[in-house]
Formats: C-alpha cells, structure tokens, sequence
C-alpha cells in the first residue's frame, strides 16, 4: 500500500538533490579560473549523466541487494525484489531515483579537487567507476544491510557514505595527478591561484545549502505520521544551525589568524558544516549540531592549509577537507552526541564507548576500501590513456584543449592571469621570432625643432585610486582643464601592494586595480595641475599614486585637422 505523503516526499527530496549538482557546477567553476569553466560544467553533467545507467544497471543492486553482509547482487535493470529495504509506502522507482541522485552527488565531489588539469576521457572513466562499484559497496554496508549496518553504524544521509566517499576518492586522485602548473614555488612554497568569479561561487554555496534541506530533510522518507514529521523538522533545524555556526566560527578564525575575513573559505566553511552534520543531524539535539558546525568551521580551515601548504596535493576547491575530512568527522561526533535510541547514545549522552567505536570502524574500514580501490583505478588510468592533461593543454586552458570551445565567457572581456607557469615552475618559452627577411627595419622619427615662443605642449599622466577620480576631475574642471582621458588600469607600487591571503595562502603579487587620468595641457601651466592633483589625491597612505611628466611634440584634432595649441581648445573658444 503506497503512501502519497510518503512518496511525494522522496520525490521532492530527489529533486531537490539532484538540483545539487548545479551548486557543484557552480562552486567549482567558480573557485578555478575562466579558462576552465566549459570544462568545468561539462563534467559536472556527464558524471550523472554515466552514473544515471551505471546505476540503474549495477549500482543499485549491488548497493540494496539481499546478497551478502559485504555485497548486494548483481541485478541489472533493478529487477529483483527489493521489499526488504523499501521504506514503508514508497515504491521502488521512486527509492530508486532518489538513490541514484545521492550516488551522482559521490561522484561529482571529486571533479573539483582535480580540476584545470585532468584529461576530460579520464574522467569520464574513473566517474563510472564510483558510480558503478566504489559507491555502492560502501553503501550496501552502511544503508543497504550490510555489516556495518548490522553493527549499529549510524550515517542518516551520507556524511561517510556520500561525503567521505567522494573526499578519499578526491584526495587520492588529486595526490596522484599533482599540482597545477605553477601552483609551487621552486622551493615548495604554495601560490595563491585565484578563483574568477566569486558571484558564481556564492550562489552555488546557496543553491547546495537551500537543496541540502532535501538531502538530510528527505531521507526520512517519511512524512505521513507525528514521529516522522517531528523528524523531519529537527533535522531541517539541525541541518541549518550547524551550517550557520560553521560558517559564523570560520570568518571569525580566519579573521584573528588572517587580519581578514576569508571569503571564499567562509564558502567552504558552509559546505563543511552542512556536510558534517549530515550524518546524525537526526540522532543529536540542536547542542551538537551547534558542536559539530562549529568543529567542521574551524577544521575545514586547518584543513586547506594542512594539505596545501604540508602535504602539497593542490584542491582548488577544497573538496578534499570539506567533504573528506568533515565528512570523516561528523560521522565520528555522531559518536559523542547522538542522543536517541539506546544503541544510539553518542558517549557524553551515556551510550558508552561501543557506538563510538562503531562509528570509527565505520569510517576507517570506508576509507580503506575506497582509497584502494579509487587507487587502483586511477593506476590503470595513467597507464594507458593517461590521467593528465598535456602541460601546453593546461596552460592554454581545457576548454580549448579538451572541447574547442574558446571561452566560456563569449562577449566578456577576461583579464590575463597574473602567473603563469610550466609544470617545472619555470615561464613558457616565447614563440618563434618572425623570419630575419619579413622584419621591418626599425625608423627612428626626428624631433621637430619648435621655433622660439611656440607654445610647449605637456602629457600628464595621474594613476590614482579609483575612488578619488570624481574628486580629481572636479579639480581638474576648476583650473580650467576640459578634456582628459580616463583608463581603467591594473598595477602595483614598489610595494606590490598590499599583502592579501586566498584559502590561506599569502598573494605573492596583488595587481590593484587603479584609474590612469592623460591630460595634455598647453594654457594651464603644468605645475598648477600637478599641484592641484596632490592636494586632490593625498592621503598619507601608500597607494595615493604617482604622476608622470611628458613632453608632447604635436597635436592633431582629428575631425578638422588642426594642429598645435589650437586642437587642444573647444570649439567654442
């Protein structure tokens, strides 16, 4: 007898997860840089677009099958009976889609933390793979009926199951693969490579928290009594809480430690609270989401750092420690602050030290299996077609490399990396210098000689902030200047700028952007000009701006020809 609440339930709670991988999309493309977007966003569809079949073929046998306490069984086209494992009013399709969802979540994790230099062909294999059989082992051991489950292993929706899963499979891929090019100093120092589009990223931290409602809040897959709708909505509360206090605990640590709040770590920090929780948002009391979300804020910082700047294994997007590392930990935790059932008390609540120690074996035995199985595929991978992208393919970005597309931003002026680099850490060599014969040969013009008591022509060029411009061009007007040009320009002093920190790695070199002002002057004396333009500019801190002195030997309006003192007046003069 099917459930209407119930099912509608599920449905809505597939939706809403697989709603996730446009977060993903967007998170990932947003932390890596613009020449790999397309390639960013094609991955992030086609590894549900592989696991969707895989699973329907293999997975979800494997994973809910009545087979073994380690193994399910091999059930293609789901055709067996699988009422043993069905909730209660739900039919088989509708479990179905809504497992299929949570394995293509596994999958997608990985894709971030190997991005901007995984070949495109490997991917698509080693996605297949988790879809096919590193995810649903695993699974079938804590949700399908298998060993750990017997044990009282307590994972409610997928902090080890999903999370974990796919954080090992991103560490060891990313381990494997290397650093991009340029990520490290000849001397092991980490770079800052900079995300694009921080926009972008943004609205994929809120799109994943907004559909993680439906990842823990559905996998109550009950909503038709009292029991299960008190369920469902302590672990939308939990949920929520723990994600806001991790995010809270973060922007206040990164800004003791970096002088700043970090803003795309504060992202991550969301991320790891929501994933952290994940696991006993059902089973602890809004104490211990609290707990864990503030755990997961400050970890996911130690974290980044950790196998960033100690480890060296390059995650762009910090896959590895948010979904790895917080997914690890929140399962543990559960341990300590599960408050329900008498096989579910967490360690402070009284349930003693075995569900505890459950939940550790649990995590360990998971990364075991997934960090030597994801190994083994990725071997075989490198051995044959190769798992990384060509260093020229890398530089030039795979969008181009991999898809032919030119950019993924058509229309839109994109600025040129700050850096960048060789596998080596060494500069591209330049192209080819043109043939001896096709060179033309270099003229060098003759100043003209001004004849006594024609009027001298003066260029000075103002780099200023962008914020004091509309105070300068009013001073400017005020001395009688009328005509100047303005550009919006990038640079840095002798000072580099100002040291700034990303992820928690320092920004060797910080262009700034800056306004460059060109006035020609002839009437105006120049000294009036720059002395109006310091007392304009001046605030006593590095970066007020430089002014530039040039002579002008001619000037020339286009529209009528005229030449000299004349072509600077206005019409009306």
């Amino acid at each position: 007898m099917y459930s209407a609440a119930n099912t509608i339930w599920v449905l809505l709670g597939a939706a809403l997860v697989f709603f996730m991988q446009a977060g993903f999309a967007m998170c990932e493309a947003g932390f890596t840089r613009a020449k790999n977007t397309g390639n960013i966003l094609m991955k992030n569809l086609m590894d549900f677009c592989i696991g969707t079949p895989l699973y329907w073929l293999f997975g979800f046998g494997i994973m809910f099958g009545a087979g073994t306490a380690v193994f399910g069984w091999i059930d293609p086209f789901i055709m067996k009976d699988y009422g043993a494992v069905l909730p209660a009013g739900v039919p088989l399709w509708a479990y179905a889609i809504f497992q299929t969802v949570f394995c293509a979540t596994s999958a997608t994790i990985v894709s971030g933390a190997m991005a901007e230099r995984t070949k495109f062909s490997a991917y698509c294999i080693y996605s297949a793979a988790i879809s096919l059989f590193i995810y649903p082992v695993s699974g079938h051991w804590i949700w399908g009926g298998g060993w750990a489950q017997q044990m009282g292993f307590h994972d409610f929706a997928g902090s080890a199951a999903v999370h974990m899963v796919g954080g090992i499979c991103a560490l060891i891929g990313a381990k494997i693969l290397g650093p991009r090019a340029g990520k490290y100093s000849p001397d092991g120092k980490p770079r800052a490579i900079l995300g694009h589009n921080l926009s972008i990223a943004a609205l994929g931290v809120f799109i994943l928290w907004f559909c993680w409602f439906g990842f823990n809040g559905a996998s109550t897959v009950a909503m038709d009594s009292d029991e299960a709708i008190g369920s469902a909505s302590l672990v939308f509360f939990n949920t929520n809480l723990a994600a806001a206090v991790a995010t809270l605990a973060c922007m206040i640590f990164t800004w003791i430690r970096y002088g700043k709040p970090d803003v795309s770590m504060t992202f991550n920090a969301a991320l790891a609270g929501l994933v952290g929780i994940t696991a006993g948002c059902d089973a602890v009391n809004p104490f211990g989401a609290a707990v864990i979300g503030l755990v997961c804020g400050i970890l996911v910082v130690l974290s980044v750092g950790f196998f960033d700047r100690v480890v060296k294994i390059d995650d762009p997007v910090g896959a590895i420690s948010v979904h790895g590392v917080c997914g690890a930990a929140g399962t543990v935790l559960t341990g300590l602050f599960a408050t329900g059932g008498t096989t579910m008390k967490g360690l402070l609540y009284g349930g003693g030290f075995r569900f505890l120690g459950v939940q550790l074996l649990g995590v360990a035995a998971t990364v075991c299996w997934t960090a030597v199985i994801i190994t083994v595929v990725f071997t075989v991978i490198r051995k044959t077609i190769g798992l990384r992208a060509d260093a020229a393919d890398e530089v030039m970005g795979l969008d181009r490399s991999e898809h032919g597309l030119t950019t993924a931003y058509a229309g839109f002026a994109i600025l040129p990396e700050e850096g960048v680099f060789t596998l080596t850490g060494e500069v591209p060599p330049a192209s080819e210098t043109a043939p001896a014969g096709s060179a033309e040969p270099v003229v060098t013009a003759k100043k003209a000689q001004k004849a006594p008591g024609e009027p001298v022509y003066t260029r000075v060029q103002i780099v200023c902030r962008p914020a004091s411009l509309e105070s300068l061009k009013t001073a400017m007007n005020g001395i009688g200047i009328t005509g100047m040009t303005v550009t919006n320009v990038m640079g840095y002093g002798a000072q580099k700028g100002k040291p700034e920190y990303y992820r928690g790695t320092p920004v060797e070199v910080t262009l700034l952007p800056k306004v460059q002002v060109d006035i020609v002057v002839s009437k105006v004396p120049v000294a009036q000009v720059i002395e109006t333009a310091r007392k304009v500019l001046y605030t006593g801190h590095i970066g007020d701006g430089k002014i530039f002195i040039h002579d002008v030997e001619d000037v020339v309006r286009v529209r009528t020809g005229e030449t000299g003192y004349d072509a600077l007046q206005s019409d009306e003069e």
